[in-house]
């Protein structure tokens, strides 16, 4: 059986075949399989020395220190720890938050909770185009705000937030700013030796390594830190206990690394396919483009089809392995939060779909891909 055209990276990513390689020789006795907290033989020093050079990859993918990257299970706990953590360590100095209805929900359940907890929470409304604007964010400070989240990109429209401007704002009122940076990474430089950000969550699975890991940036010098959400032995410097599972950090770190090599001229030939996509789109009527056209990665294309049920299109899209929003939420019936929240109507947000490019997309591919699109769409429209 033929499998279908994979266009769903930004829900995730297949593993890189080197990448790979490299975390399999962290698995068996023969390999680097120790735990890196046994600092009493030769086996767990080869297992901290992986996980530190691992640490140094990551960090340099994103102009950050070493000593500031802080290794979780991917970039979920990286939100938890860095919101919750957050506005529990400062408390006592302002109960006020920052975030935007758009956020993924890793960000705003962290924010629902401490609501529940007795923080008063201003959640920003992005416009059409998907971005949230600095006035806004200025107009929304307080002499009591103490932590500010906005992601760096969307992870369902692609969009792409302002993150200095924002953060110059945000540290200049005097509060934490955060960024979730899972859908950014590979696909945006980042340096954080020059960007206003306190905290910035990564994950390796939405950049071609393997599920299960991530990292958050603690950017040193912070204070208060972060409170731990997870105790038991006080690894990552008391911010987050549990063994270091060596071959997921190999993996991160090996992906990491080769996405700083490969950005610049991956980036360049996605954006080739997508023009390709959308102009192999151009004879068909009643498409719009979900979000700003100018301000977003390549990556991603959120497209509505007017009077075309998104989910029916979907289940007809049999030879294309697409989704109609978030893989977090996408067995939701509701129409998406994201695209409601950019203005779109139900009706309209119901019958958009996700089409997201990476690593492995061909020519061949988008070409197909509009082909079954421009049979399937008029079909569904004239039943």
């Amino acid at each position: 059986m033929k499998q279908p055209i994979y266009l769903d990276y930004a829900a995730t990513t297949p593993v890189d075949p080197a990448v790979a390689e490299k975390m399999i020789a962290c698995l068996t006795m023969d390999g680097n399989f120790a735990n890196p907290a046994s600092r009493s033989h030769v086996y767990g020093w080869k297992a901290e020395e992986a996980a530190e050079n691992a640490r140094r990859q990551v960090a340099d993918l994103v102009g950050a220190d070493p000593r500031e990257i802080v290794w979780t299970s991917g970039a979920t706990e990286s939100n938890n720890l860095a919101i919750k953590g957050m506005a529990h360590a400062l408390s006592a100095r302002g109960r006020h938050l920052v975030t935007s209805t758009i956020e993924h929900k890793a960000v705003l359940d962290c924010f629902k909770q401490l609501e529940q907890e007795g923080c008063e929470v201003t959640w920003l409304q992005a416009d059409a185009s998907g971005v949230i604007a600095p006035e806004q964010l200025r107009s929304a400070l307080r002499e009591d705000t103490v932590l500010v989240s906005l992601m760096h990109v969307n992870n369902e429209i692609g969009t792409i937030n302002d993150i200095r401007a924002l953060g110059e704002l945000a540290q200049g009122a005097g509060a934490v700013f955060h960024v979730d940076a899972a859908q950014s990474t590979g696909k945006l430089p980042i340096d954080l030796k020059t960007l206003p950000v306190d905290l910035m969550s990564f994950s390796a699975h939405k950049t071609y390594g393997p599920k299960g890991v991530g990292a958050l940036f603690v950017r040193r010098g912070l204070m208060p830190r972060p409170q731990a959400q997870i105790h038991g032995g006080g690894h990552e410097r008391g911010l987050r206990s549990g063994t270091l599972a060596t071959h997921q950090l190999v993996g991160i770190g090996a992906a990491f690394e080769l996405a700083g090599q490969v950005r610049e001229q991956e980036s360049a030939r996605i954006t080739e396919l997508r023009d390709a996509l959308l102009a192999g789109l151009e004879g068909l009527d009643g498409v719009s483009l979900n979000g700003s056209a100018e301000l977003r990665v390549p990556h991603n294309l959120n497209l509505a089809f007017a009077g075309v049920d998104g989910e029916l299109l979907l289940l007809s899209l049999k030879e294309l392995a697409l989704s109609s929003g978030s893989a977090c939420t996408s067995a939701a019936v509701e129409p998406s939060y994201v695209l409601r929240g950019i203005g779109l109507s139900d009706e309209l947000a119901h019958s958009s779909i996700r089409l997201s490019l990476g690593r492995y997309t061909s020519l061949e591919d988008v070409q197909r891909a509009a082909q079954v699109i421009c049979q399937v769409v008029p079909r569904l429209r004239a039943s």
